[in-house]
């Protein structure tokens, strides 16, 4: 029986900030490897003898960037369904369920965060054929972390009696929050309460059975949303309306904590969640001074400090225990012990409604990707790469006027009446009120420098929540 991978991609990594943003989170940035988390996440599953095509859920407003996560990897999912609200994680379950029982009405079902690290492979794998016993013999199975160290972080379940005939497998006695340092620690000592890792198997019969007991009105939402889906290129929308008028909660409160037949499967495999930069230096390999260092990055008499430079150079000197983080636009500095707290600074970027929490200064969109590059009164400037075979939306601007560079691959202009090419060190102007529109149609990338003038250039995060085949920015 071959399990069904559903992968979950929400969520805005709030806690790896500057690093994960609203508009590009965590699980779409190589943190761990050089691959994004989500790549390494679907690269678990690649074993076609072993698992079916993956189903993901996603964001509506990472839609693009999700399909080209997948693209790269040449993997064609079951199904992108597009949440048309983050409700989370038991909505997300049962739409998942419904949409497999259409394939397969007892299909095993393995729920899975796109953002979580697996070192130890092979232990996960020796893992999930205990659980798929367990799960076959109608178990809803959760995966329980073996605890090396009090954690405050994690919230833990504890394990009861041994399940017969199903080796491996634990009826679980309680869940448990996320405790203070004391309460911790007297679960590493208790021996049997493991961290919940948020990753489950079960029999989409048997989940929706728990559902229509535990749930039914979140049950009913979604059966109506998926029921009035609708094609949209790559993508399944469920029906908006009936998403959002149903319940919301994550399984582990709606569903986990409540149902009789709950199972764990006990499995030390090298796993984190990577939620807080604290996480990210207790995972990552460190220098003879317990630094991590990555970037650009001088460190003297520094140590176990996480240094990390994707903007700025870093000089650090006699520090200790310090989060360093620079991106082109931010810099957080903060102490290692802080590091759960990192989401009241994005908090306190959105009451003063700013911006640095939504996007990075480089946004993707489904064409290629821009930067701003320079901004003053009544002009900015972009730097833009458009991959090869696409092109921008035909767009006229009111307020502004345009000049373009081409420092790297060709471009097809279209402007007014005409077209033509324009090669590396070749540029174009594009007047105030001209029809126009930007292609690359070459086998490389197009990168050229956009320099806008004029009256309203419009505001940087509105291309991000406009159109997917949308212009740089809106009059």
């Amino acid at each position: 029986m071959k399990i069904w991978p559903v992968v979950l991609s929400g969520g805005s990594g709030t806690r790896l900030w500057p690093l994960s943003r609203a508009h590009y989170p965590k699980q779409f940035l190589p943190i761990h490897s050089d691959q994004a988390m989500i790549q390494d996440t679907l690269a678990r599953f690649g074993d076609p003898a072993r698992f079916a095509p993956p189903l993901i859920i996603a964001n509506d407003d990472h839609r693009f960037i999700v399909a080209e996560k997948l693209a790269e990897m040449g993997i064609d999912p079951l199904a992108i369904i597009l949440e048309p609200g983050g409700k989370g994680t038991a909505p997300a379950a049962i739409m998942a369920a419904l949409r497999l029982e259409q394939e397969d009405d007892q299909a095993l079902m393995l729920l899975a965060p796109s953002d979580h690290v697996i070192t130890a492979l092979p232990d996960f794998m020796a893992a999930l054929e205990r659980a798929t016993a367990a799960a076959s013999g109608g178990k809803l199975v959760t995966f329980g972390i073996k605890a090396d160290h009090p954690e405050t972080g994690y919230g833990y379940i504890e394990s009861g009696p041994a399940l017969d005939q199903m080796p491996g497998a634990f009826a679980v006695a309680h869940f448990h929050e996320k405790p203070d340092a004391q309460t911790a620690q007297g679960y590493l000592d208790q021996g049997n309460v493991y961290w919940n890792s948020g990753i489950f198997l079960f029999r989409c019969d048997h989940l929706i059975k728990a559902y229509e007991r535990h749930a039914p009105d979140m049950l009913k939402a979604c059966r109506a949303a998926l029921a009035g889906s609708r094609r949209d290129l790559a993508f399944e929308r469920p029906d908006s309306h009936a998403f959002m008028s149903g319940p919301e909660g994550s399984i582990d409160r709606v569903l986990m904590e409540k149902a009789a037949n709950v199972a764990v499967v006990p499995v030390d495999m090298g796993w984190s969640d990577l939620g807080s930069f604290r996480a990210l230096w207790d995972h990552l390999p460190k220098n003879q001074d317990g630094n991590v260092l990555e970037g650009d990055i001088i460190a003297l008499d520094s140590r176990n400090c996480l240094l990390r430079a994707d903007g700025a150079f870093i000089a650090a000197l006699g520090i200790e225990d310090l989060i360093i983080v620079t991106t082109k636009d931010t810099v957080l500095i903060a102490h290692k012990n802080r590091a759960e707290e990192v989401g009241r600074v994005v908090d306190q970027l959105k009451a003063q409604k700013r911006e640095e929490h939504l996007m990075h200064p480089r946004v993707y969109r489904p064409w290629g990707s821009y930067e701003t590059t320079d901004r003053g009164d009544r002009f900015q400037s972009k730097r833009i790469i458009v991959k090869p075979g696409e092109k921008l939306s035909l767009q006229k601007h009111h307020h502004r006027a345009e000049h373009w560079i081409v420092v790297e691959g060709t471009a097809l202009v279209t402007r007014d009446e005409e077209s033509f090419l324009l090669s590396e060190n070749e540029s174009c102007y594009i007047p105030l009120g001209s029809v126009h529109r930007l292609e690359n149609p070459g086998k490389i990338p197009l990168h050229l420098i956009e320099v806008q003038s004029g009256s309203y250039l419009g505001k940087m995060i509105s291309s991000a929540l406009m159109t997917p085949m949308a212009g740089l920015d809106y009059d």
